[in-house]
């Protein structure tokens, strides 16, 4: 496996003053043979401005987060990070890779998720490069290789968990989203090591159900949110009819036989329970009449 290693470049701005200079010299020293006559000079002066002119390809330009990664004939000479102008061999090749921060944002995948629930499911991914001999070296193409890592993940991530829990304690996409975002990014992670890419941060930009299902879930949430409602209403108002059974009987307001009570529980359930407004009937008898 080919590591990134520091490359032993030279100023570009000590050569860049240097060579035009002896250029110039050997032009000076050019014209003096032709004029002298002179053929081993000419010859000589002539090959030097082909080569100095030559060594013009060696200089290159680093931006701020960004590397360029140093080759000769197909060896790797190692990676120049440092900003500024730089000169190296002039038969080196260069290819320039982005440190920078860099966003992806995958298509709207669809799948399964792990009840067999045909889903919609998109991420985003914040990643950069932080070994420039491994993204180049490793991968044919580690723009692409990220994009169709991720997406595979994401395709893994949804397959492995609910849309909605359905049991307690259970791992949903819906309402464990830090944990699902914690897991899909250590899973892209994984796939990119090898590539010299580091994951920043990995979240769920996009789910929902398919739309084939979609309307159907919404009646099931619906129904679920119903009955939540329905059995919380129904914990408050026993709790609301048990405490005033015994603050009736506590303060000796009114004796009930078991036959009484049962009448007002179902009267005061009723009252608490009710989705309509109640209309109570005013008793102005005897309570046993």
């Amino acid at each position: 496996m080919i590591r990134e290693t520091p490359a032993k470049s030279s100023s570009g701005w000590l050569m860049l003053f240097l060579i035009p200079a002896l250029i110039l010299l050997d032009l000076f020293w050019l014209v003096q043979a032709i004029r002298a006559e002179a053929a081993l000079w000419i010859v000589t002066s002539a090959v030097a401005v082909s080569v100095l002119s030559i060594m013009l390809g060696g200089f290159f330009v680093v931006e701020p987060n960004q590397a360029s990664v140093l080759m000769m004939f197909g060896t790797y000479k190692g990676s120049e990070r440092r900003p500024g102008l730089w000169w190296v061999n002039p038969f080196m090749t260069k290819k320039k890779v982005t440190l920078r921060i860099r966003n992806f944002e995958s298509s709207k995948l669809k799948v399964n998720d792990h009840d067999g629930n045909p889903i919609e499911i998109g991420a985003v991914v914040v990643w950069k490069v932080v070994d420039s001999a491994e993204a180049i070296f490793q991968v044919d193409n580690y723009d692409n290789f990220m994009h169709v890592q991720s997406e595979a993940a994401l395709r893994n991530l949804a397959t492995g968990h609910p849309y909605d829990a359905h049991n307690d304690g259970q791992m949903s996409l819906r309402a464990n989203t830090a944990e699902v975002a914690e897991q899909l990014k250590k899973e892209v992670q994984a796939r990119l090591e090898k590539a010299g890419i580091e994951v920043l941060e990995a979240r769920i930009s996009h789910l929902a159900y398919a739309p084939e299902i979609a309307s159907a879930m919404l009646r099931r949430q619906q129904a679920s949110a119903v009955i939540s409602a329905r059995t919380k209403i129904v914990e408050g108002a026993v709790s609301m009819v048990q405490m005033a059974l015994e603050e009736l009987s506590k303060r000796s307001v009114v004796t009930l036989d078991e036959e009484r009570k049962a009448a007002m529980v179902s009267n005061l359930l009723v009252v608490l329970c009710s989705e309509h407004e109640t209309h109570p009937v005013v008793n102005t008898g005897s309570l046993y009449q």
